[in-house]
C-alpha cells in the first residue's frame, strides 16, 4: 500500500480490532494471508517485529514488564539484538522522548497516558515499517492526547489507525469502512466518510444496535 496514512472505520463489533490483529500477524486469517514487503508476517515473527507494530487500545494489555527499560528492551531482544545493544537502544529511545528517568520506574506506577506513551516508545524503538493504532486516544485526557498526536505525526512509516470516529482520519490518504467483518467501502476520506456518517446517523441506527 503506497499510502502513508490509512484509516479503518467502523462501528463497535464490526471487526476492526480483529483486522488489526490479523494485520500485525497476531492471529490467523480465515482466508488468504497478510504480507508486508513480501514477507508473511504470521510465519516469521522476527521479521514481523521489524515490519509491523501494533498499539492496543488498552496499554494494560500490552505492558508485561515491571520497569520501563525492560518493557522497551523486550521487543529489541525479540528482534535479535544482543542484551547490551538492546539496553543501549532502549535507553536511547526513552531519552529521545525525555523519559530517561522511566528506565527504573515501575510500569505499574505510570498513569494511563504514561503507559500509552511507554507503549509508543517501545514500538518506535523497533522502527517498524508499519504502525497500527487500535483506538489509540480512547480514555486519554486532552493534553496527553495532543502530545501523543504530535509523536505520531512525526512517524516516518505507514500509519494505520483503527477508529469509529471519522474526524480523526479525515485528512488521511485512504479510508476503509469495515462492516460485519467485510470491507464496505475503500477510498479517499471524501469518498467514504460521508456515506459512513449518513448510515450512522440515519433513523433507526440506535446506539445499542450493535451490543
Amino acid at each position: 500500500m503506497p499510502e502513508r496514512r490509512i484509516g479503518i472505520l467502523g462501528r463497535n463489533g464490526s471487526g476492526k480490532s480483529t483486522l488489526a490483529r490479523a494485520m500485525a500477524g497476531l492471529i490467523d486469517t480465515v482466508e488468504g494471508k497478510v504480507t508486508i514487503g513480501g514477507d508473511d508476517i504470521r510465519k516469521d515473527r522476527k521479521t514481523a517485529l521489524r515490519r509491523v507494530g501494533i498499539l492496543f487500545q488498552n496499554p494494560e494489555h500490552q505492558i508485561i514488564f515491571p520497569t520501563g527499560l525492560e518493557e522497551v528492551r523486550f521487543g529489541l531482544l525479540q528482534m535479535g539484538h544482543p542484551k547490551r545493544e538492546a539496553t543501549r537502544l532502549a535507553e536511547a529511545a526513552l531519552a529521545r522522548f525525555g523519559r530517561a528517568h522511566w528506565a527504573e520506574r515501575s510500569t505499574a506506577a505510570l498513569s494511563q497516558g504514561q503507559k500509552h506513551l511507554l507503549c509508543v516508545i517501545s514500538l518506535l524503538a523497533m522502527e517498524p515499517a508499519v504502525l497500527i493504532l487500535d483506538e489509540p486516544f480512547s480514555g486519554l485526557d486532552i493534553p496527553t492526547e495532543r502530545a501523543l498526536r504530535r509523536v505520531l505525526e512525526d512517524y516516518p512509516g505507514t500509519l494505520v489507525q483503527i477508529t469509529h470516529d471519522p474526524q480523526v482520519i479525515a485528512a488521511y490518504d485512504r479510508v476503509l469502512w469495515i462492516d460485519e467483518g467485510r470491507v464496505r467501502a475503500d477510498g479517499t476520506p471524501d469518498a467514504v466518510i460521508p456515506d459512513y456518517l449518513a448510515e450512522m446517523t440515519a433513523e433507526g441506527a440506535d446506539a445499542f444496535a450493535d451490543l
